[in-house]
């Protein structure tokens, strides 16, 4: 088999890399090392694996390569690659939001639609439910992101439908729930935390703490992606969750105090625009349909997070 990974060196997508070469896979594996954080962080995401003989680095934007060339023999598309954030997608960065984000998931899935692909994995995210009071959420839930960074995962969504419709493009799409573990992207809460805990830093909570997620795992992000690849869906749209419970975030740091033996010295400010209150995912239909059962369990997966990133700084 011969998968296209886009963000191949990311959090998500050198952690799917990783696997797949594991199960056998040939990995073309493309990122553009946009400066959004060190590019040492993703060259050591890819340490394990960067010499691998089945393994291509291709270092470009996908909106600058041939990429109906790229998918002559392909026979998955993992699309991970995206301009990550919340609360940088405002303003005249927006742009920037628009042209990785949708122009490049509309034109990998132009080049998609003359393929023999077997399935085009979109990541999207919680963020295009925005901030509702439904919880669990559902597939089935209004839909109304209150950050750009929402809307541009939404509008890849409906590229996806809408070429699966018109074009019978395989895809289907995950709506990834705040996931978290080791190779986690610096500007990440949880990294922050850590790291600040670690170091004795002061870390910074915009609002009151109360809020609260329900946290995935990213071997069980990676899992759910091999699973929709290798599955006869396609067209559809899943949540991906973690083990169920909404955690507060307070309790959280609470838990990572208890972790690293060592008190927060924690600062509290305003809510940041774009911001949720709460995210729970309903999985039912990815348990159904693509037998998805997460099995990290969150305190076992923060003291994954916390050892790596103690080996990283420590």
């Amino acid at each position: 088999m011969k998968s296209l990974i886009t963000g191949a060196a990311g959090f998500i997508g050198s952690t799917l890399t990783e696997k797949l070469l594991k199960k056998g896979h040939e990995v073309i594996g493309v990122d553009c090392f946009m400066d959004y954080y060190d590019r040492s962080l993703k060259e050591n995401n890819m340490s394990s694996f960067i010499g691998h003989e089945n393994f291509t680095l291709i270092e470009e934007n996908i909106n600058d390569l041939d990429l109906k060339e790229l998918l002559k023999d392909v026979d998955y598309i993992f699309h991970q690659a995206a301009q990550a954030g919340v609360r940088s997608s405002w303003g005249e960065d927006f742009e920037i939001y628009t042209h990785n984000n949708i122009m490049g998931t509309q034109r990998l899935l132009e080049a998609a639609k003359e393929s023999n692909i077997k399935k085009f994995v979109y990541a999207s995210s919680s963020s295009v439910y925005g901030d509702t009071d439904k919880l669990p959420m559902k597939e089935t839930n209004r839909l109304q992101p209150v950050s750009p960074y929402g809307v541009s995962k939404l509008a890849g969504e409906n590229l996806c439908y809408l070429y699966y419709k018109n074009f019978n493009v395989p895809t289907v799409s995950l709506r990834y729930f705040t996931v978290f573990g080791e190779r986690q992207r610096p500007d990440m809460a949880f990294h922050i935390f850590i790291k600040a805990i670690l170091e004795g830093e002061q870390l910074t909570i915009f609002g009151d703490g109360k809020q609260s997620r329900n946290f995935t795992h990213v071997d069980d992000i990676v899992k759910a992606n091999i699973l929709a690849a290798e599955s006869d869906v396609a067209g559809e749209i899943f949540n991906i969750g973690g083990d169920g419970k909404r955690v507060v975030l307070n309790e959280a740091i609470d838990l990572m105090e208890n972790i690293i033996a060592k008190k927060a010295k924690r600062e509290y400010q305003k809510v940041v625009k774009g911001d949720v209150k709460h995210t729970s995912a309903d999985t039912s239909k990815a348990k159904e349909m693509l037998g998805y059962e997460p099995e990290v369990e969150f305190e076992e997966g923060l003291k994954r997070e916390v050892e790596f990133l103690k080996e990283l700084y420590l």
